[in-house]
């Protein structure tokens, strides 16, 4: 191997390193793990004028301790989210990406007595993000760029909906479809190829989250991603991930009084594939497998899904 191609993977491995170093923070009532980036544009996400729509639907499912009226039963929350995304690369280094999501949530109480169950569709929290490719290798022959490391930032608004009532009571905050609250996040990744039928993308995300008018705050969180892809033939890739979060505990009011069963450290492996439906039109399907669990009080993280659709131009 060259001194030029050993310390384009030395870079490459660093980032992955990096993100796979434990830390201090905890992880949140329903948080999403994996790089949007990566999922919606692979490898592909740094190239000339090259513009894209991508549509996602995710399921998400968790469970946790909670109380009412100083009586204990089990809070299980089921989010069905659709996503349109469209994403812009220019001069080969910058991209730019919004996204608009909405939500359906259903949140189920089951105590000895009796089971509350409440549901709601709508809006949820747009998000806008920009990242700049920081460094990449010189041009390997048949591969382009054999690495590169870039870093981003981006706001989740606060425009989804988080009042939406019934019989004039404010819903659950876990059944809201938004958060109410701006989020701020900043990224950095990497990738390196190979060869021509594989490639390692690796990122780190951390995001501070706000606190919405009702004085509810999501855990500041931590996300990290690991992924190996690999060409299978002309129309079909398959890619391996390790998805790692942490995030800090939920408060549930403005004076930081929190929420025992929300926070701790979740490991996803999450298998998927792609398939090269014709041209530029790309399917997407995989499963988010908790393989780690280390929450705080009693909670329970099950698999995840996500299928999408992705249309390069």
């Amino acid at each position: 191997m060259s001194s030029r191609k050993f310390l384009s993977a030395v870079a490459a491995l660093a980032v992955a390193a990096a993100i796979l170093a434990p830390g201090p923070l905890r992880a949140c009532s329903i948080c999403r793990c994996g790089d949007p980036t990566f999922n919606a544009l692979g490898t592909n996400v740094y190239q000339q004028n090259q513009f894209a729509l991508s549509f996602d639907w995710n399921r998400y499912n968790k469970s946790q301790l909670t109380t009412h009226d100083e009586e204990l039963g089990t809070e299980e929350d089921v989010e069905n989210r659709y996503a349109l995304t469209a994403s812009y690369s220019f001069a080969e280094r910058f991209i730019v990406s919004a996204q608009i999501p909405s939500s359906h949530r259903d949140l189920t109480e089951t105590f000895p007595d009796e089971a509350e169950f409440e549901s709601t569709t709508g809006l949820s929290d747009p998000e806008f993000y920009a990242a700049v490719r920081l460094w990449s290798s010189n041009f390997a022959p048949g591969l382009g760029r054999r690495a590169w490391i870039s870093a981003g930032m981006g706001v989740k608004t606060p425009w989804g909906e988080n009042d939406v009532e019934e019989d004039g009571v404010r819903l659950d905050e876990h059944v809201q479809p938004g958060t109410g609250a701006t989020n701020l996040f900043g990224r950095i990744s990497g990738l390196y190829l190979f060869d021509e039928k594989s490639a390692l993308f690796s990122s780190v995300q951390y995001t501070g989250t706000g606190r919405n008018e009702f004085g509810y705050k999501y855990g500041d969180a931590v996300f990290a991603n690991l992924a190996y892809e690999r060409k299978l033939s002309e129309v079909l890739d398959a890619v391996l991930e390790l998805n790692y979060r942490f995030a800090e505990r939920d408060q549930e009011s403005a004076d930081g009084e929190v929420d025992p069963n929300t926070g701790g450290t979740v490991l996803y492996v999450t298998p998927r594939l792609l398939v090269n439906v014709f041209g530029n039109v790309i399917l997407r399907a995989g499963a988010q497998i908790p393989v780690l669990e280390d929450l705080f009080g009693i909670q329970d993280e099950d698999v995840n899904y996500n299928a999408g659709l992705t249309v390069l131009f």
